[in-house]
C-alpha cells in the first residue's frame, strides 16, 4: 500500500511537471529582426516554451498551440535582448570617483550592483560584460542574478582589472602584478573564483613578459582576454600577445589610428583560423557630451534611480550640480572632433565592432547607456541599423562563445527577447522605451 501511495505521488508530480512544460507563450503579429541580418519577418509568431524559445514562424505558418498565452504584438518591433559588452555595475553615475571609492565599498553588492543590474534589465539589455568591479562581489552578484533572487541581465564578469599597479585606494578591483609568475597566479586566482573574461588594462606599463604570462594563462583557462585601447603600445603590445578584444576609442586628441597599427589589425583580421578579432569602442559619449550638458534633462530622468537608495541619489545628484565642470570630460570634445575618422579606421580593418558603453561613470547611467550607443552608431557615425543591432546581439554572443544558447531569435535558444513600439530599423533611437523585456523566457518588463 505505501508503494503504492508512493507510486501515485511521482505520477501525479510527473504529471504536474508535463503540464507545467507545457505552458506555452506565443508572441503573435511583431515585425521580427531575428538577429542574424537577413530580412525583417513581419507577422511573426514566436512560441516559448519554459526558458527557450520552441518555434519560430509567422501567422501564416505557425499556428499558435490551444491554451498558449497569446501577447499581441502587432505594430512592434521583437528582437534579440540587447547586450552591453563593456558595463560598470560598480558604478552608477557619481562624477568623483575618489569619493566614490571610499564611501561605497561596503554597499556595491547589496545595493549599488544589483540596482544597476535591474536598470540595464528595464533597458532591454538581457545579457552584459562587467568589466571592472571586487572579485567576490562580481561573482555572488552574477550567481544571485543566474538563480533568480535579484533583477538583472546574465552577467559575465572580470572581476578585478589585471595591470602593473593600482591607482592607490582602488586594491580592491584593480590587481598589480609583480612578474610573470605573479601575473600567471593572478590570472589563475581569477580563474578559480569562477570569472568569465580577464580584464587588462595600461599594459603597456607592464613588462613584455607579464603580458604574456597573463594572455597565455587565461587562454590555458579558456577566458578570453579584454585590454584597453587607449594608447598606441597598449594596442601594439595587445596585438602581439593574442589579447582577443580591445576597448575605447583611444589617442586621445590624436587624428588617427597610426599606420603601424592598422597593419598590425589587418594582419590579425586576415588569420581566419583564429575567429574574428573585437573591437567594443564606446564611443557616443564623445558625441553627446556638450548637449547633454547643455541640455541635462537625462540626469533628471529618474530611471536611473531604480532601486538605488535615497542618500545615493542625492550624493550622485550632488556631484553632477554643474556637470560642464566635471574635470573628467574637459578634453572631451577635442577627442569628439577625432573620433568619428578613428572609427572608420576600425571600420576599413576588418575588426568585428561591438557595441559597449562603458556605464557607470561619470554621467553614464545604466538605463540609458545602450540606446544612446546604438543611436551614435546609426545616426552620427553612419553604420546601418541592422549591423548595429548585430553588434548588440548576435555578435557579442559569437564573442563569448555563447551562441548555441543566446543571441539570435532562433529555435532551442533561451528566451531573451524585447519588443519596442514602431520600426526600430528606422528609428533606432525607438529602444529608448522598451515595451516588452523577457529573460530566459520569463516576461521581466
Amino acid at each position: 500500500m505505501q508503494f503504492l501511495r508512493r507510486l501515485l505521488v511521482a505520477l501525479f508530480a510527473g504529471a504536474c511537471l508535463i503540464t507545467l512544460n507545457a505552458k506555452i507563450t506565443a508572441l503573435v503579429g511583431g515585425r521580427l529582426i531575428d538577429g542574424w541580418g537577413g530580412a525583417p519577418v513581419n507577422n511573426s509568431v514566436v512560441l516559448i516554451e519554459g526558458e527557450r524559445i520552441k518555434a519560430v514562424g509567422t501567422t501564416e505558418t505557425l499556428p499558435v498551440p490551444a491554451g498558449a498565452e497569446v501577447v499581441d504584438c502587432r505594430g512592434m518591433s521583437l528582437l534579440p535582448g540587447l547586450w552591453d559588452c563593456h558595463v560598470h555595475t560598480m558604478l552608477l553615475g557619481h562624477s568623483d570617483y575618489d569619493h566614490w571609492d571610499k564611501a561605497y565599498p561596503a554597499r556595491l553588492e547589496k545595493e549599488i550592483m544589483p540596482a544597476a543590474a535591474h536598470q540595464l534589465l528595464n533597458a532591454g539589455v538581457t545579457s552584459a560584460i562587467d568589466l571592472g568591479a571586487p572579485l567576490e562581489a562580481s561573482i555572488n552578484v552574477r550567481n544571485r542574478i543566474a538563480r533568480g533572487e535579484i533583477p538583472g541581465p546574465t552577467l559575465y564578469v572580470s572581476g578585478p582589472f589585471i595591470q602593473h599597479e593600482p591607482y592607490p585606494g582602488t586594491e580592491a578591483f584593480r590587481w598589480g602584478v609583480h612578474g610573470a609568475a605573479d601575473a600567471r597566479a593572478k590570472v589563475k586566482q581569477l580563474a578559480d573564483a569562477g570569472v568569465n573574461v580577464v580584464k587588462l588594462i595600461d599594459q603597456d606599463q607592464m613588462t613584455e613578459e607579464e603580458i604574456e604570462a597573463v594572455v597565455t594563462e587565461a587562454h590555458a583557462h579558456k577566458l578570453p582576454v579584454i585590454a584597453h585601447a587607449h594608447r598606441p603600445n597598449e594596442i601594439r603590445l595587445g596585438l602581439k600577445y593574442g589579447v582577443d578584444r580591445f576597448e575605447h576609442t583611444g589617442l586621445a586628441t590624436a587624428p588617427e589610428y597610426p599606420a603601424d597599427i592598422m597593419q598590425l589589425i589587418q594582419e590579425r583580421t586576415a588569420k581566419m583560423s583564429l575567429g574574428p578579432m573585437y573591437w567594443c569602442p564606446t564611443i557616443e559619449g564623445f558625441f553627446n557630451y556638450e548637449y547633454q550638458v547643455g541640455n541635462p534633462m537625462h540626469i533628471e530622468d529618474t530611471g536611473w534611480q531604480l532601486d538605488v537608495p535615497a542618500d545615493i541619489v542625492a550624493d550622485i545628484q550632488a556631484s553632477l550640480h554643474h556637470p560642464g565642470w566635471l574635470a573628467y570630460y574637459q578634453i572631451t570634445p577635442l577627442r569628439a572632433k577625432t573620433s568619428a575618422a578613428k572609427f572608420a579606421q576600425l571600420q576599413k580593418t576588418g575588426l568585428v565592432l561591438l557595441i559597449g558603453t562603458d556605464s557607470g561613470i561619470p554621467m553614464k547611467f545604466h538605463n540609458q547607456s545602450t540606446w544612446r550607443e546604438l543611436d551614435i552608431w546609426v545616426n552620427r557615425l553612419g553604420v546601418d541599423s541592422m549591423t548595429a543591432i548585430r553588434a548588440a546581439t548576435y555578435w557579442p554572443a559569437v564573442s563569448m562563445k555563447v551562441a548555441n544558447d543566446y543571441g539570435t531569435v532562433s529555435d532551442g535558444k533561451y528566451a531573451d527577447i524585447i519588443a519596442v513600439k514602431g520600426d526600430v530599423l528606422r528609428y533606432i533611437d525607438l529602444l529608448q522605451r522598451v515595451d516588452i523585456v523577457i529573460k530566459h523566457g520569463q516576461r521581466v518588463k
